[in-house]
């Protein structure tokens, strides 16, 4: 049974990190902040990011050419920096889809 108080642990964090970030930005460009909004949301408050885990995980995406990166001026004078899934990162979520679904599988038989 799952716990509402549990900590994740850090290396279930890091590995989830770059499938949940290519999930979100499939579904169109984001930002630093709105990324880690839409993991709280999505994880029932539950999945707490902080800049320092963030934004390494998306600039090694960017390295990797899974994503690209623009800035942009809000309308308050603030300058964003804005993501976008790029082909490879759709051909690399949908390969870490399948394993993370292998996974799930393969415990949820263990465990059922």
């Amino acid at each position: 049974m799952y716990n509402a108080c549990m900590e994740l642990s850090k290396d279930l964090v890091a590995a989830s990190a770059g499938p949940l970030i290519l999930s979100i930005l499939q579904r169109g460009e984001s930002y630093g902040y709105a990324i880690v909004q839409r993991v709280r949301e999505l994880s029932g408050g539950q999945i707490e990011w902080t800049d320092g885990m963030l934004y390494p995980v998306l600039h090694r995406l960017e390295a990797q050419g899974a994503i690209t990166s623009r800035w942009e001026t809000a309308p308050t004078g603030r300058k964003r920096k804005y993501y976008a899934i790029k082909a490879a990162g759709r051909k690399a979520l949908v390969k870490q889809k399948g394993q993370w679904l292998l996974v799930h599988g393969t415990l949820a038989n263990l465990w059922s």
